[in-house]
């Protein structure tokens, strides 16, 4: 197999194993078989654009205008404090068990536009596959775009896992108890990043 496929592939993978807003969010649909498609496919695609972005040396751009990587930090606190907040009521005031016959929670619209925005207004994201992925990429010379694709194949591989292997965990999240734990966790996770964005700006 390609050597700089399986660096990309090794790359990739370990960033995107972090917990994050995106994986949270991608996990939360899954669980509820709410739009799972289409929410993974907005997360691929989404990577597809910022990996090869990165790789065709978009990267440069936040050495030269690192006002961008500013905005996007303050916008993307923004949303994870509003989001997680959001998360946090529902463990508190939610007593409902997961619909395990399968039933969409939430429209189409709002599940699409909602991983668009933990996708595009999270800075980390940026520097994660525009930048250091981007970077390390250009080392390989011509087998930098060989190395985006195997960073896309992990995170496409990750992503499907996340969302249609949640599915397995529908009898535990039968239980109203754990529904709100997993609420609560997603809302002090969000706080956290939003957190970390704020005092390293």
């Amino acid at each position: 197999m390609n050597a700089a496929w399986i660096a990309g592939f090794a790359l990739s993978f370990s960033l995107i194993l972090a917990i994050g807003a995106q994986n949270a969010f991608v996990l939360r649909q899954g669980l509820m078989r709410s739009h799972v498609g289409a929410v993974v496919a907005i997360c691929c695609l989404s990577e597809a654009a910022l990996i090869f972005a990165g790789v065709a040396g978009f990267g440069a751009l936040s050495a030269l205008a690192p006002w961008v990587i500013d905005a996007m930090r303050w916008g993307g606190a923004a949303f994870l404090v509003i989001y997680g907040l959001r998360s946090l009521r529902a463990a508190w005031l939610a007593d409902d068990a997961l619909d395990t016959g399968g039933a969409a929670k939430g429209s189409l619209q709002a599940a699409v536009g909602t991983a668009l925005v933990l996708t595009w207004a999270n800075p980390h994201v940026y520097l994660d596959t525009v930048g250091l992925i981007g970077a390390v990429a250009a080392t390989y010379g011509p087998g930098r775009w060989m190395f985006g694709l195997g960073a896309l194949s992990a995170s496409v591989v990750f992503f499907m896992l996340l969302g249609f292997g949640a599915r397995g965990l529908a009898p535990i999240f039968a239980r109203p108890k754990a529904w709100r734990i997993l609420d609560a966790v997603v809302g002090a996770t969000m706080l956290a990043l939003a957190f970390k964005l704020i005092i390293t700006a």
